[in-house]
């Protein structure tokens, strides 16, 4: 029966199941990255140079024992080695399919949250539609919050602070959300804003 290696595969298994992770590209480039070469890694890890390199290039598959010794040697534990297996992205793409909706107001109106999730409740961004006659009333939040609405199309009228302001394409209303406000659409059509939270 042949030895598992760490990403376990057997003999003729190894084509069934998902993908499994290319440790030895994932060691190559740990030790890389930390300006190792073969000869460095294979005396700190007690591996031979020989085998290093087979499993660096993905011709042979580490058993757990070696593959701890190589981590080990790396700086890092046995479990972060699978975390290693994507590099972080430069830059992130989000799809529309990503991207939550909120409605209200039996329909009349649609917040898209482009802000990320780890900014909620700190600085948020949304895609406000409004139907015609449409409002999205909202209650205090919390004190020092601040919102920033620029209107894209349509017209609309923000009501804050006790105070009414009608706002047309390509204008901003700033204004304290800390206390009730509302946002409303008092033309004929759909109307579009970009709305900016920042918490206080």
């Amino acid at each position: 029966m042949a030895s598992t290696g760490i990403d376990g595969k057997t003999g003729d298994l190894a084509g069934a199941g998902p993908t499994p992770p290319r440790v030895g590209e994932i060691i190559q480039r740990l030790r890389n990255e930390r300006k190792l070469t073969l000869d460095d890694l294979s005396r700190a890890a007690g591996v031979s140079k020989s085998m290093l390199s087979e499993i660096e290039r993905d011709k042979a598959n580490p058993t757990i024992a070696v593959a701890w010794r190589l981590t080990n040697a790396l700086g890092i534990s046995l479990d972060q080695l699978f975390t290693q297996q994507r590099p972080a992205e430069a830059i992130r793409v989000s799809g529309l399919h990503e991207i939550p909706t909120l409605s209200g107001d039996n329909g009349g109106y649609q917040l898209r949250v482009w802000g990320p999730i780890e900014l909620a409740g700190k600085f948020e961004w949304y895609e406000l539609t409004l139907r015609s006659g449409a409002a999205l009333t909202s209650n205090a939040h919390e004190p020092g919050t601040h919102e920033h609405l620029t209107v894209l199309n349509g017209t609309i009228e923000v009501d804050a602070s006790g105070a009414t302001r009608r706002l047309k394409a390509g204008e901003t209303a700033r204004y304290a959300a800390d206390e009730g406000h509302a946002i409303r659409n008092v033309g004929r059509s759909d109307a579009k804003a970009l709305l900016v939270v920042i918490h206080g």
